[in-house]
């Protein structure tokens, strides 16, 4: 299966960035397509045709000591920000992300892109966050606070799990800065 080059570089931008900020924005796998939903392995993030093959994604530092009320900001925010998504709201999710976030993402490329990823999985029915992780520092990103949500989500039409990254900022706001979706 093959899919337009939008999504593919929206895809990829947030998935690896330069610089060493990295997010994820990927589809669910496809039942049809066992190699995952953009024709790459489902435990690979999708890679455009056009581009060389980036490095690898930076890898998740040990998780802190968990800090309560940073994991339930960070919950808070992921889950607001899912809404957003689930409201199809793309630009105000686009606006209210992390800087990193949108500094790699441009808005053209997720306006593009985060219809076609979400809209195959239809109207949400359940979720559930499943795990949440504080870290202080993430692999190739600069230190901070960092929380990650697993939430497990039925739709109407998949199950996925889908993984939040969230960050504090300097205004004290926490801010998306991941997002991806695999089967469950």
């Amino acid at each position: 299966m093959t899919f337009p080059r939008p999504l593919a570089l929206a895809c990829c931008a947030a998935a690896l960035f330069t610089g060493g900020v990295h997010a994820q924005l990927k589809p669910p796998a496809d039942s049809r397509n066992p190699a995952g939903g953009l024709g790459a392995p489902s435990s690979a993030p999708a890679q455009p045709a056009a581009r060389p093959q980036p490095a690898a994604p930076a890898r998740e530092a040990a998780p802190a000591k968990g800090d309560p009320q940073k994991e339930d900001a960070g919950r808070t925010a992921a889950a607001g920000w899912l809404l957003l998504l689930d409201r199809k709201d793309w630009g105000t999710a686009w606006e209210t992300s992390a800087g990193m976030f949108r500094s790699a993402v441009p808005l053209s490329a997720w306006m593009d892109g985060i219809p076609k990823v979400r809209e195959p999985l239809g109207t949400l029915v359940e979720r559930t966050p499943a795990e949440t992780i504080y870290r202080t520092q993430l692999e190739g990103r600069p230190a901070g606070d960092y929380v990650s949500v697993k939430f497990n989500t039925r739709f109407d039409q998949r199950q996925v799990q889908e993984l939040v990254t969230t960050v504090r900022e300097p205004d004290g706001r926490w801010r998306v800065t991941g997002y991806s979706a695999q089967p469950r």
